[in-house]
């Protein structure tokens, strides 16, 4: 009882200030209000000299210098004490909300979408189905005005694919990021954490996965990145693009207590190089080439030593836009200890031999539409690694991972969208039965 007593005292006293707010605040808009009529009338009222005839009078108020004074007064007094709800700044939400539902034919890791098929070894043929809402997204893009030709923004996202419990996921960061951009040199810098420089392509797919360790490598990180882009002629337009990115390992069975990328001590560099040109008739090509290199160091067992680790790639991109509803997409990329960047089907480095996991793969993919409200998907993806550099693991060693998918989207209204996927993953395994599974999956989806 004392504790709802203070609690409704304390409602009570927070409604008495709003009220009596809201109060002053009519009886100032009630004041201008008298102010405004009283100078209007003033103005009707007067008669014109020059006038020999007896005319109704003109009301149309003719304001003096002393007259617009006052009420500029009154509107500057109503401006500043405005409060904006959300911030000076321009600030746009958008996201989506999306439920997933799926059926595999045998388990697969991780369930909710994809990224191998676990060896037949362990499970065999043990279908599963599962169901969520892990992929809705949050996003929030914030703008400022331009000052001296400088223009500001930054954005803010995540989802829920943070861990937890199914029915209680925790919030996962996606980017958060601010940009300072010079629109007239074309320049821009990026500070905060968002997508790789390299391989920035993704498949368009319902699997939240979209191909990581399948062929496309390429994920999210703290960086500072420089963008540059400048015209080569009429036709050709070049970008240049570099960043510092925090290394982040993966393998916390060689360094238990600490983080192999920090204890490095330099971040990794990234960098991309594209060009955009008129090849086919439609719309413009865009070839890009990517590469990066970071350094790994790992505290290890031989003799209380470190040993120290690679990682590095290089890529291929393609945008081909062919017609009005076709566009082709695609990536390519070789390179050693890619685990942290969703190559090498997750493998990084080899824990009894300390050596680089190499490997190589790509996709392609084709999206068609939309032909009235449908649009479809499909494509293939392939992740191929070096059989001798899994060599003394033990446990699983995928050494081939290979996914095919097609989907149809429906689009119910503008806002709206019912999609199915069907997709088939093999799994090889050096050693191990390889692991096949078959997946059905819907989803529906409302973007706002």
């Amino acid at each position: 009882m004392t504790v709802t007593g203070i609690c409704w005292a304390d409602t009570t006293g927070e409604l008495a200030g709003e009220n009596a707010e809201l109060r002053r605040r009519v009886e100032r808009l009630e004041k201008e209000l008298a102010e405004l009529k009283k100078i209007v009338m003033q103005q009707a009222e007067t008669p014109n000299p020059e006038s020999k005839t007896e005319s109704k009078p003109d009301i149309t108020p003719k304001l003096n210098e002393t007259d617009l004074e006052k009420i500029a007064a009154m509107v500057q007094s109503g401006a500043v004490k405005k409060k904006p709800v959300w911030s000076n700044l321009d600030i746009q939400l958008y996201g989506y909300l999306k439920l997933d539902a799926a059926y595999d034919s045998s388990r697969t890791t991780t369930g909710n979408y994809v990224m191998w098929v676990d060896s037949e070894n362990t499970n065999k043929n043990d279908n599963e189905f599962n169901m969520t809402a892990n992929e809705t997204r949050l996003g929030m893009m914030i703008t400022g005005p331009e000052d001296g030709g400088v223009r500001t923004s930054g954005r803010v996202e995540i989802d829920f694919y943070g861990g937890g419990p199914e029915n209680k996921s925790r919030i996962m960061m996606r980017h958060v990021y601010l940009k300072i951009d010079w629109p007239e040199e074309r320049f821009s810098i990026i500070a905060g954490q968002t997508s790789d420089v390299i391989s920035p392509l993704n498949p368009y797919t319902l699997n939240y996965s979209v191909a990581w360790c399948a062929g496309n490598i390429g994920y999210r990180r703290p960086q500072i990145r420089l963008t540059k882009s400048f015209a080569l002629n009429s036709d050709v337009d070049i970008k240049l693009e570099g960043a510092l990115a925090r290394t982040i390992g993966i393998n916390n069975t060689l360094t238990p207590s600490s983080e192999s990328g920090e204890d490095a001590g330099l971040p990794g560099v990234q960098a991309r190089v594209s060009a955009t040109f008129p090849l086919l008739r439609y719309k413009p090509t865009t070839f890009g080439v990517s590469g990066h290199w970071a350094k790994e160091e790992y505290d290890t067992s031989l003799s209380g030593a470190n040993k120290d680790f690679d990682s590095w790639s290089l890529n291929l991109d393609l945008t081909q836009p062919v017609s009005e509803w076709l566009t082709v997409k695609g990536e390519l990329f070789t390179g050693e200890n890619l685990g942290a960047y969703l190559g090498g089907i997750g493998q990084g480095v080899n824990t009894s031999t300390y050596n680089e996991i190499g490997s190589r793969g790509g996709w392609v993919a084709a999206s068609l539409g939309p032909w009235s409200k449908w649009r479809y998907n499909l494509g293939v993806s392939v992740d191929d690694v070096d059989n001798d550099d899994l060599a003394g693991i033990t446990g699983d060693k995928r050494n081939y991972n290979r996914s095919i998918f097609g989907n149809v989207i429906y689009s119910v209204n503008k806002n709206t969208e019912i999609g199915f996927e069907l997709s088939q993953w093999h799994t090889g395994y050096e050693g191990q039965s390889d692991g096949d599974s078959l997946r059905a999956q819907t989803s529906f989806i409302y973007r706002f």
